[in-house]
């Protein structure tokens, strides 16, 4: 990981936050939908938390993100993701490492995140860093308009 360094994102990011999501993740869900996400994130962390969303850039490019959410008692990690042109070099271990320090700083001392199931590089990918499964029930509920039928 030659060039590569990890910082806070920025508004000059944007575009290519949203660019590397659409890329990496894909979901057609409109409460996955990037800009809506990055605005919500950066809404919501007003209060010095919006450097909780980091990027991994290679000279001027954006190649990797970690997005981390804490509530004072537990994190969790969001939107990990490398550039295809950037995977095997360090970069997500990089961001990991740089994302769980900022919460050891703020008194954090568990952190969580899920993934899919089918998601099996991704599984081995977060136990080369420590983590491991946990026996938990992970349950969600769609409150978004097309869930309630609007």
């Amino acid at each position: 990981m030659t060039d590569v360094r990890v910082r806070a994102y920025a508004a000059a990011d944007r575009d290519a936050v949203i660019t590397l999501w659409n890329e990496v993740f894909g979901y057609p869900e409109p409460r996955n939908d990037p800009a809506r996400v990055i605005d919500a994130k950066l809404a919501r962390d007003g209060l010095a938390r919006d450097e909780l969303l980091f990027v991994a850039v290679d000279g001027q490019r954006v190649v990797g993100t970690l997005m981390v959410g804490y509530d004072g008692h537990r994190a969790w990690l969001y939107r990990a993701a490398v550039a295809e042109v950037a995977r095997r070099r360090g970069v997500g271990r990089a961001l990991v490492r740089h994302g769980e320090a900022a919460l050891a700083a703020l008194g954090c001392t568990k952190i969580n995140l899920q993934l899919h199931a089918h998601n099996e590089a991704g599984v081995r990918f977060w136990q080369a860093l420590g983590y491991v499964v946990e026996p938990r029930i992970s349950m969600g509920k769609d409150t978004g308009a097309r869930a309630q039928g609007v």
